[in-house]
């Protein structure tokens, strides 16, 4: 994978290809900033935060979705305005939002994390028609939220616990059972990050610590690797016009002077051009009265 933007983040994460605008937005997470790219103007922006803010989903051309450590908000792109549209923990200083992604219903999967990533302080979300309900809970480092083509399970990982857990899902997007472990990456002694399905159902899953990307079969398997030159690879997303290119955001945190000698494109977000067959990010769908 090559460097597609050379701006370093602190904690890049929540990299989203807008299927409307053909846009790239990521977020610097404890940077503070919303970062986005067109690829084909080579326009960019950088829209400082004042909350720590790490994942968003489209609604329509001009309107994002955003999760902060606070809540959930509408972010008019045009304007520069945001919206609350839901508290999520507000009043726990001590977590904070981490991965998220809209599902195939129009919903939202937010989860949150202590902010010093303290065992087991987190929880995962889901808001949907209104309602902010929990999914899971006693969670410490989550991630890895996707969903199947078939719109049958959804998927998501405690990083710290190196799990990736399946549940499967009802016809409206809730869980019909409790999660159970798909994947131990620990026995491979991998930490799986951010992930993201593919037009076939296969997950490609973002391995902090390897600086690489892994294909995950629907039944569980790893197979290719696909690397780029920062070990601290955090989360992946499809886009391009055809969703053909795969992109990984990087952090710098955790790494020192020697580690950031030796990977100095590390915060940079990578893409690989004819990578796999992607497909478009759902839409949320704001209730009616929403703003």
């Amino acid at each position: 994978m090559e460097v597609f933007d050379a701006r370093t983040c602190a904690l890049g994460e929540g990299v989203l290809w807008h299927p409307l605008r053909e846009e790239l937005f990521w977020f610097d997470i404890t940077g503070r900033r919303l970062l986005s790219h067109h690829p084909a103007t080579g326009h960019t922006r950088a829209v400082p935060l004042t909350d720590i803010c790490s994942a968003a989903a489209w609604i329509d051309h001009d309107r994002l979705l955003i999760a902060s450590e606070t809540g959930l908000w509408t972010y008019d792109l045009a304007r520069g305005v945001f919206g609350h549209l839901a508290d999520l923990e507000k009043d726990n200083p001590n977590t904070r939002s981490n991965d998220g992604r809209a599902d195939p219903w129009g919903g939202f999967w937010i989860g949150t994390m202590g902010k010093s990533a303290e065992p087991h302080a987190g929880a995962i979300y889901r808001h949907h028609g209104g309602e902010l309900r929990t999914i899971a809970d006693g969670i410490s480092i989550p991630n890895a939220l996707c969903f199947d083509q078939a719109r049958g399970c959804g998927y998501f990982a405690d990083t710290d616990a190196r799990l990736l857990f399946k549940v499967p899902l009802d016809a409206a997007g809730w869980p019909t059972e409790a999660p159970e472990v798909f994947v131990d990456f620990g026995l491979a002694g991998l930490s799986p990050d951010g992930a993201v399905t593919d037009a076939a159902g296969t997950l490609w899953v973002a391995l902090w610590g390897e600086g690489a990307v892994i294909e995950v079969s629907p039944d569980g398997r790893l197979g290719a690797r696909h690397e780029m030159d920062a070990p601290h690879s955090t989360c992946p997303a499809f886009g391009g016009p055809e969703f053909t290119t795969l992109y990984c955001t990087t952090a710098t945190q955790g790494l020192g002077p020697d580690a950031l000698a030796e990977a100095p494109q590390s915060g940079a977000v990578f893409s690989e051009l004819g990578a796999g067959q992607g497909k478009a990010e759902p839409a949320f769908i704001l209730d009616t009265g929403d703003a």
